[in-house]
């Protein structure tokens, strides 16, 4: 017995007195005792002595230089790796308290500035997590990790890396209590550590927005994903409060940054980032209050940002509209242009009104370019909001444009209203090829619509001009409509093989596009009309000039007879300028801006004048189902293009400050 304990005394002296070896020494013994333990783990059951001797070594070790300790734990920290995925659950969990034991240890020396060695000593917890299926483990690791952070917090520097890398893993995770320990550890580092020590944490800040961001996106835990878009507008609030820790902040990737982009890069550009990626991945209620909270950032924050900062800002935005992002069924694509493209691109504008003279002037074609996409689509409601929002932000920043921006401006109207110009109308025939199909898919429409007028409806319900309808109630009533004229349709053709009954539902697809197009053409015409002469100014200029014609003296009036009709109208706009009262963009613009638009309202007006004409094709439509109680007609885009278009010549003629191009517009009236 004696003899025992000698030589248990003995063995303790070994691994006791490794602390005397020298670096490469020790080094080949740590090696050699992990290969011994890694057999010991393999007998049935496992031996645990060389592993229990292998922590108690790291602990004899530990006060070496960093530089020794470095290579020790290259093989220590490898070896409770494996060890700690083990499928003995009893071997896992000993490596995992191991390394707890041994972390609160090391963390308790504290680590000198610009060293990394905390980070290489928590690796084995990220590898853990990683790997290890079980949730046992898994929630061991966790705990440990907020052990960590509640008992060590003010020492902890590189660490916070790998803590954060932790918890993003568990924040994926589908075990409720994993989930909600990881999360309530997160909420106090962002909370409380960011408050006292944030510059400690400010390595870490991207690990722990990308964390959030994680959170945020685990569709199983819906109050978890709230609150963690509420901690990310917490970060954003640092960023706006302490730009001078991000300046002064000199990591090895911004050795390049300049000083004032610091903060954007490691700061703004996180949580802008990741809050698109919340947008992109989650469902709807999450990635509305993401979309909400990020154009909230930027209309609290946008005044410090740069011009650079807002062109990479806006890259990131508007992948919320990029097509090969969009859901792949047809339901969710629906939601996601009628919600959440909705919602971004009213809210766009408003960035965009806010910081017109902050945002870079090249960033304007952009919006245009997304504003085109947006009328061009076959849904309704994003068609109809991308013309509202063009109005929107042209009479409101109009009078800051600059003549180029008027050009970029009255081109996007050009090139709007010619893709939306409903040509299929003149040339469909039922028994025609599905190349029209093909035609009207040229202009970038996708797949389907979600809703469609019966097209009496449409050209009674523009002409009242009800700009402001709530989307719910609009989604219900084109729906309705929508399936009474596909009944209609369908009676009509009465298919009877899978060839005509495909046909048939090609058919009502094309319609179902033409209607929208039908649609954006009247509100293009009123957008027109709005921008040139301001909402509402146009009906009240037509009252004006009813009342001023009714009071013209028997004695004008005859004298205006022994006129030509055309001369008629110019002599009396010509002298009514008096009741003018311009509050639109009119003044702003040149005259061949003006004209460009009167071009597109002529085109638009012979168009319809021309299908109005065409009897036949009229006919041919209404009997394949393209109807409502009467036949189909453009009679509302005939006459209000031509009435803006005449609106917009006769101001011309009778402005004062246009004198010189009078003849011009004489010859552009009466013709």
């Amino acid at each position: 017995e004696t003899s025992s304990q000698n030589i248990v005394v003995s063995v303790d002296r070994v691994f006791s007195g490794s602390a005397r070896l020298d670096g490469d020494a020790i080094v080949a013994f740590v090696r050699s005792l992990c290969h011994v333990s890694m057999d010991e783990l393999h007998y049935n059951p496992p031996r645990m002595f060389s592993l229990l001797k292998l922590v108690e070594i790291s602990y004899y070790n530990m006060g070496r230089i960093r530089l020794q300790w470095s290579r020790i734990w290259e093989f220590v920290g490898d070896h409770f790796n494996k060890v700690a995925c083990n499928p003995l659950q009893d071997v896992a969990f000993f490596a995992v308290d191991s390394l707890r034991q041994l972390t609160m240890k090391f963390l308790e020396k504290g680590e000198f500035p610009n060293f990394r060695f905390q980070k290489e000593f928590l690796k084995p917890f990220e590898v853990i997590m990683k790997k290890n299926s079980s949730s046992t483990i898994r929630d061991m690791v966790v705990r440990c990790v907020t052990h960590f952070v509640d008992s060590q917090a003010k020492n902890i520097r590189s660490g916070w890396k790998n803590i954060f890398s932790v918890f993003q893993m568990a924040a994926a995770d589908t075990d409720p209590q994993i989930v909600e320990l990881a999360f309530q550890t997160c909420s106090h580092i962002v909370g409380v550590v960011f408050e006292r020590q944030f510059a400690s944490v400010l390595d870490s800040f991207q690990d722990a927005v990308k964390c959030l961001s994680e959170f945020a996106c685990n569709a199983s835990f819906p109050d978890t994903s709230m609150e963690a878009i509420r901690l990310i507008r917490q970060c954003a609030k640092y960023a706006a409060e302490k730009p001078q820790f991000f300046r002064d902040h000199a990591a090895e990737d911004l050795i390049n940054v300049p000083e004032e982009d610091r903060v954007w890069v490691k700061g703004w550009f996180p949580v802008l980032f990741e809050l698109s990626c919340i947008i992109n991945r989650c469902k709807l209620d999450v990635r509305t209050r993401a979309l909400t909270v990020m154009f909230e950032i930027m209309k609290t924050y946008g005044e410090t940002y740069s011009q650079n900062w807002w062109t990479e800002l806006f890259n990131v935005v508007f992948r919320i509209f990029d097509n090969m992002k969009l859901p792949d069924t047809q339901i969710e694509k629906i939601e996601w242009m009628t919600t959440t493209c909705n919602h971004a691109l009213y809210a766009i504008v408003d960035v965009f009104t806010q910081f017109y003279d902050e945002i870079p002037p090249r960033l304007i074609d952009n919006l245009y370019c997304q504003l085109k996409w947006c009328v061009n689509q076959d849904n309704e409601i994003l068609a109809k909001s991308g013309t509202n929002c063009f109005e929107n932000f042209v009479i409101t920043c109009g009078h800051r444009f600059t003549p180029h921006i008027w050009e970029r401006t009255c081109a996007c109207i050009l090139e709007i209203f010619r893709s939306t110009l409903p040509e299929i109308l003149m040339t469909w025939r039922h028994d025609a090829e599905p190349s029209g199909t093909t035609a009207i898919n040229d202009t970038s429409l996708p797949d389907r619509t979600d809703s469609s007028f019966d097209y009496s409806i449409v050209e009674s319900a523009s002409s009242q001009h009800n700009r402001m309808v709530q989307a719910g109630n609009t989604a219900s009533l084109n729906s309705s409509i929508s399936n009474q004229q596909e009944f209609n349709l369908s009676n009509r053709l009465s298919p009877t093989n899978s060839i005509e009954r495909s046909k048939t539902q090609s058919d009502f697809h094309i319609f179902q596009l033409l209607t929208i197009k039908c649609i954006v053409q009247l509100e293009l015409i009123q957008t027109i009309d709005d921008i040139v002469f301001y909402p509402s100014t146009s009906k009240k200029e037509d009252l004006q000039n009813i009342a001023i014609a009714q009071k013209l003296t028997w004695f004008q009036t005859k004298a205006l007879a022994n006129v030509p009709s055309g001369q008629q109208a110019l002599t009396y706009f010509a002298n009514s300028d008096d009741f003018r009262d311009d509050c639109g963009m009119y003044n702003n613009m040149g005259l061949d801006q003006l004209l460009l638009l009167v071009d597109c309202l002529i085109e638009s007006h012979m168009f319809a004048r021309a299908f109005n004409s065409n009897h036949e094709q009229r006919n041919i439509l209404w009997k394949a189902g393209y109807r409502g109680k009467a036949k189909p007609n453009l009679l509302t885009q005939e006459t209000h293009s031509i009435a803006c278009a005449f609106r917009i010549l006769f101001r011309l003629f009778s402005d004062s400050k246009r004198s010189d191009s009078m003849d011009t517009l004489k010859r552009r009236i009466l013709k």
